[in-house]
């Protein structure tokens, strides 16, 4: 099996794979949101609350370690917080884009999170120190996939749990209409609304390079996960990874 990460245009290597995402989402940050709710005709924001409620068992414990990693702007941990009872233990959301998490923290500010610039392969975490760890959307972009489920596995105690929500690409004639919109009419509108061509080219061009659901599953089952799951959401235009780390 091949190990795959983001490799935005022009990078030549892992770190500056990395140098490349985190320049381009902190350029975009300004219009993120706006642009996120545009295109996807506010869709996400169900996904995000869909996926928050699959693991409202163990947000429903106050003393339950959370980790959003690759929060963005914060639109995954408002979701999580929703399943949160008053006086928890606060979620950590964490993202290496500062201008991104600065808008995340301005939202969850006092509402029980709290942010931790950090980047996803080397968390400053304890080892089996969290109960859950969620990636919205962002796990897409690490520069190394299978680096990024072996420190999230290590951050995780054992009967932990682990969901990955991020896009996919369906099948049949949906598929092929929605991979006309994807990679013509999505990157245009992205260009009109904030000005750079890059960012909303590269979008396409990593949900292409992504592992497909069952070499993500194959993936997963290889960096030590029990119970590895996929559940689609929207006729696969996005879904939902889940795993736990073995007791």
């Amino acid at each position: 099996m091949t190990t795959t990460g983001a490799k935005p245009e022009g990078a030549a290597d892992e770190t500056s794979a990395a140098q490349a995402v985190r320049q381009m989402f902190n350029s975009i940050a300004p219009r993120y949101d706006l642009l996120n709710h545009v295109l996807s005709a506010n869709v996400d924001r169900l996904w995000w609350r869909r996926t928050a409620r699959r693991f409202r068992t163990v947000l429903a414990n106050p003393d339950a370690a959370v980790l959003d990693i690759c929060c963005g702007t914060g639109d995954m941990t408002m979701a999580l917080l929703r399943h949160r009872p008053q006086g928890a233990r606060p979620v950590i959301a964490a993202d290496f884009a500062r201008a991104m998490l600065s808008r995340g923290a301005r939202k969850f500010s006092g509402r029980g999170a709290v942010p931790l610039e950090a980047d996803a392969l080397h968390l400053p975490l304890r080892s089996a120190s969290m109960d859950l760890i969620v990636s919205a959307f962002g796990f897409r972009n690490l520069a190394n996939y299978e680096a990024g489920l072996r420190e999230f596995h290590r951050v995780l105690k054992p009967g932990g749990q682990l969901g990955i929500l991020d896009f996919s690409e369906p099948g049949g004639l949906i598929g092929k209409a929605y991979a006309i919109y994807f990679r013509r009419v999505l990157p245009a509108i992205g260009r009109a609304m904030c000005g750079k061509d890059g960012p909303y080219n590269y979008l396409p061009a990593s949900v292409d390079k992504f592992p497909r659901p069952p070499a993500m599953l194959a993936l997963m089952s290889k960096c030590g996960y029990a119970e590895c799951a996929w559940q689609p959401y929207t006729f696969g235009i996005a879904g939902l990874y889940t795993a736990k780390r073995p007791e």
